[in-house]
């Protein structure tokens, strides 16, 4: 029997696949989007050469993956009778990690957060009825707490259908819980809500570079329009990682959601800033609060122009009120549980910064070895 685990080939979903096949010993069922195996096996090892070396990708392929090829917005994941009749009798668990991050698209986070959950829910209920589920676990996102600033803000006190929410990225994802509990009211549940999830603390190297794009824009401005001692939930991707797998993994986990954030530890922009420009041998910014109005104003004109400044804008137009909520989340459930906190983002941001404009906001991956056997040699 096997996890079934979505979103595989995504920057935390290859992170949560690497850290089961290599700390827990699991069988995987992965669905993976492409034209034929071939295809399926390249992506996955292009999303997972960050963790792994190609022989022991290859053996666990070989022996501890199974990829089912499909779609998540597809009826029946697109895949045929055989095929998902398979995925149903040898899956034990659900570990639901897809979505669409595009808070500027509610289209495809209505296909992708909504239409995509209902896929995978119903093969839960499925697996439920014929052979039992194990556990259910969705990973969501702190941002379904909707608009709030200057608070701290614990897991049962989160969801407010009378706030409003910063965009349709957030709004999907409350709504994918909401479909989550009411489908399955009677399997073990854990919602996972991570943070602003921003690097490895382990090492520079990353695949994901929207976040670090608009990090970089704000690390070279003299000037903030921020207030210096407001504090911004940043977790590392391997912390993330390491509590979804863990306590899914978990006989009786103490509680059915767990925020992944960096918690009452998060760190203030001041002290994030001045680390860096520690770290750079340069002064650190000015901090002027009273620009953040002029200053988005400008973001706004910018996000409209082509080229490099417009791009680094656009990505700061969306990410700009997960910014300034000065708003953080409670992480004592996960702590206590894990038995560690998340490592600061003051300690790894100058490596990931430094590889990220060196390789010019990109990763080269590795192909697929010659000598290698298989479908996709």
């Amino acid at each position: 029997m096997a996890i079934f685990l979505t979103g595989s080939t995504g920057y935390i979903g290859a992170h949560v696949a690497a850290n089961l096949l290599e700390d827990h010993g699991a069988a995987l069922n992965l669905l993976v989007r492409a034209g034929d195996l071939r295809e399926a096996e390249l992506r996955l090892w292009q999303a997972l050469q960050l963790h792994l070396d190609f022989p022991l990708f290859y053996e666990y392929v070989q022996t501890r993956v199974r990829i089912f090829r499909g779609d998540l917005t597809s009826p029946r994941f697109g895949l045929g009778p055989d095929d998902y009749d398979r995925l149903i009798h040898t899956t034990d668990s659900v570990i639901h990690c897809a979505a669409s991050l595009n808070r500027k698209s509610e289209k495809s986070c209505l296909n992708v957060n909504l239409r995509g959950t209902l896929e995978v829910l119903q093969l839960a209920r499925a697996v439920e009825h014929y052979h039992g589920l194990r556990r259910f676990s969705q990973v969501s996102t702190v941002a379904v707490a909707g608009k709030r600033t200057n608070e701290v803000v614990t897991e049962d006190r989160s969801i407010d259908w009378d706030r409003s929410d910063y965009d349709p990225y957030a709004r999907t994802k409350k709504f994918s819980e909401h479909m989550m509990r009411e489908l399955l009211p009677d399997t073990p549940k854990i919602i996972f809500r991570p943070s602003i999830v921003l690097g490895d603390s382990r090492y520079p190297e990353t695949t994901q570079f929207e976040m670090v794009q608009a990090f970089a824009f704000l690390a070279g401005l003299p000037v903030l329009p921020f207030r210096p001692f407001d504090k911004i939930d940043i977790v590392n991707v391997d912390f993330v990682a390491e509590a979804i797998a863990t306590l899914h993994q978990k006989d009786q986990p103490q509680h059915d959601t767990y925020h992944l954030s960096s918690g009452r530890q998060s760190q203030t922009f001041r002290e994030l800033t001045t680390a860096l420009a520690a770290a750079q041998n340069r002064r650190g910014p000015i901090y002027m609060p009273l620009l953040e109005r002029p200053f988005a104003g400008a973001v706004n004109w910018l996000a409209n122009r082509t080229g490099p400044v417009g791009q680094s804008a656009s990505l700061m137009k969306v990410f700009m009120p997960y910014l300034t909520w000065n708003t953080i989340f409670d992480n004592t459930r996960v702590v206590s549980e894990l038995r560690r906190k998340p490592v600061p983002f003051s300690q790894y941001s100058y490596a990931l910064l430094k590889f990220s404009r060196e390789n010019n906001f990109s990763f080269t991956y590795k192909p697929w070895p010659r000598t290698a056997g298989g479908s996709a040699a």
